[in-house]
């Protein structure tokens, strides 16, 4: 049985990248991580190991297509048997399909939206149901600086990361009254990962004395 005082964290795209930056930090941090990817690999086989030996929390791989949206509300069932509540979500898992928007095929459009920003609204519809039920929790939304400024060739995924950048912003207000924390990063397009869990304010309406725990990434290229 897991430790019940050890506070679960869902980290999709976990298993390389920045998102197995933010799922090693958390480990270490002393959260019970619960990484979603496709697939494992080397570099998170032995981040799983590495937590082990430390001690301090937990790093588990769950195999997931995040594409899959109508098997979402399984997998929250299925992590919630094995681990227990859900305390936070980070939404890091995305895809960069570049491309013209004249010349690109619309199964690859279709495929962005599908994973950059339909899998994560699902997977935070059905994941704030159950923070409700267990008396709150948190959520990261990673966007992008595309999001903001817009890169020849990324109109799509431009597009995907400028919607979560909306979807959190209105997220945040719906949930305030529950005491339910939404936040953001928006972090460049690139592959090197930092994070930095802290106590912030940014995301959440000022008429309200609760802060939003916001994680701060340097830089972003995730898998799904």
């Amino acid at each position: 049985m897991p430790d019940t005082k050890m506070r679960n964290i869902v980290v999709t795209g976990g298993s390389r990248g920045l998102g197995l930056g933010i799922a090693r930090q958390l480990a270490a941090a002393g959260y019970r991580v619960i990484t979603v990817a496709r697939k494992s690999n080397k570099q998170l086989a032995s981040a799983i190991e590495e937590a082990k030996r430390a001690d301090a929390g937990e790093l588990h791989f769950v195999a997931f297509d995040l594409s899959d949206i109508k098997a979402i509300p399984g997998l929250i069932q299925t992590i919630r048997k094995d681990f227990g509540p859900i305390y936070g979500l980070i939404n890091n898992a995305a895809i960069g399909t570049d491309g013209v928007l004249a010349i690109m095929h619309n199964t690859q459009i279709d495929e962005l939206v599908r994973v950059n920003t339909l899998s994560p609204i699902i997977l935070t519809k059905y994941l704030v149901r159950s923070m409700m039920a267990d008396g709150g929790g948190r959520i990261v939304n990673v966007a992008s600086i595309i999001g903001f400024t817009g890169y020849s060739g990324l109109s799509v995924y431009g597009a995907t990361k400028a919607s979560m950048l909306g979807f959190t912003r209105s997220l945040a207000r719906e949930l305030i009254s529950v005491l339910l924390r939404c936040a953001k990063s928006s972090p460049q397009y690139s592959m090197r990962p930092t994070l930095l869990w802290e106590e912030r304010s940014d995301e959440i309406p000022q008429n309200r004395d609760i802060k939003s725990g916001e994680a701060h990434a340097s830089n972003q290229r995730s898998g799904a």
